[in-house]
């Protein structure tokens, strides 16, 4: 048996965007270009398909890289404001006792 990992290799946004040129520049077909550079063709797709979005050459409603990342950050910040808020909810309970006694 092979000793093949489960865990998915990481590879640099550089190496990436090398590979998604190849595939465009090449006139081969995703799979025979994956085979090549040693890369899942699945993989290799799906950078492709993410290049063609980031292009606006998706599908209407598909978001490019900069709004998943803005999307990604405005629930970071929503998620601490709610923090925040229940936080300050706690502590206004809090003094609202205190003041009672």
């Amino acid at each position: 048996m092979g000793s093949k990992s489960n865990r998915s290799r990481r590879y640099t946004e550089e190496f990436k965007r090398d590979a998604v040129a190849l595939v465009r520049s090449s006139g081969r077909t995703v799979t025979e270009v994956a085979r090549e550079i040693g890369v899942s063709a699945e993989g290799l797709r799906n950078w492709v398909k993410r290049d063609a979005i980031d292009r606006g050459q998706g599908a209407p409603g598909e978001l490019t890289g900069a709004e998943r990342e803005e999307l990604r950050r405005q629930r970071r910040q929503n998620r601490e404001q709610a923090e925040t808020i229940e936080v300050l909810r706690k502590a206004a309970v809090f003094f609202a006792k205190e003041s009672d006694r």
